[in-house]
């Protein structure tokens, strides 16, 4: 019996494991779900992945791969990744299961935060981010929505290598597809197509401003109009919006995102 299309999920079971529970987001890349994993007994997060992206076998290949890398990791302020399979097209992640909001969602419902705030978030994603590079992975798309702070305050960083598993950096730089949010992105990822651990240095210099100045650093009518301030213009400083904001995190969010990735800290 044929499973239905990744929208209408629910009651199914994928992997003759996974019966999903209710819809809990829409993603650019996926569908997300709350799954009982019936194996062990616990609820958890499904990704499924959008069916034309399950169609494409080199995608299919890198997101094992990426997969792999991410459920390595192990790091306390990183989501963790469970299990990755594939039932009759839908390809799916299985990840530990956050209930709490995005950046995005808290950003939207306070505005600019205090300094002692946008701290201890900027904080554990730094931490999240280092653990990463130390063992060799890269983010590729770091953004608000990809923060998710916990109940009890803990920050989680999700979706680690799954930019990198939509396109490899030459299929990027020939079809000048941008991965990550184009609010995000760093110089090198517009012009090139190319990202590496001071890529994400870069879009977490840019989380810093967003939560300090509760507005994004480039602002434009179009993603190219955006895409084009990154490489040509610098990084406001965050006083220049909110007055109160310390010399030394303007000092701070200027050195992350320098547009020559050789003045950024080449690590989170």
């Amino acid at each position: 019996m044929s499973l239905p299309g990744s929208s209408s999920l629910v009651d199914h079971v994928l992997d003759g494991r996974y019966r999903v529970l209710s819809h809990l987001a829409d993603g650019g890349m996926a569908t997300v779900y709350v799954a009982l994993d019936q194996r062990l007994d616990r609820k958890v997060a499904l990704k499924v992945m959008r069916d034309d992206l399950a169609k494409d076998e080199s995608f299919v290949q890198r997101f094992r791969r990426e997969a792999r890398s991410a459920a390595m990791l192990g790091h306390p302020n990183v989501v963790a990744v469970y299990d990755q399979g594939d039932d009759q097209g839908h390809v799916f992640l299985a990840m530990e299961l956050v209930n709490g909001l995005t950046l995005r969602q808290v950003m939207h419902s306070e505005g600019p935060l205090t300094v002692r705030a946008a701290l201890d978030i900027i904080d554990p994603v730094l931490q999240a981010l280092g653990a990463a590079h130390s063992a060799g992975l890269i983010h590729r798309d770091v953004k608000p929505e990809n923060v998710i702070l916990r109940e009890d305050g803990t920050v989680k960083v999700a979706d680690f290598g799954l930019a990198r598993a939509i396109a490899s950096s030459t299929s990027t730089a020939q079809t000048g597809v941008l991965l990550g949010t184009v609010a995000y992105l760093s110089p090198e990822q517009v012009e090139r197509g190319i990202a590496d651990a001071r890529s994400d240095v870069y879009a977490a210099g840019l989380l810093l401003f967003e939560m300090l100045t509760g507005s994004k650093a480039f602002i434009g009518e179009s993603p190219i109009h955006v895409a084009y301030q990154h490489v040509h213009s610098d990084v406001p400083l965050p006083s220049s919006r909110v007055h109160t904001v310390p010399a030394g995190l303007d000092h701070l969010v200027a050195r992350a995102s320098a547009r020559d990735p050789d003045r950024r800290p080449r690590d989170a």
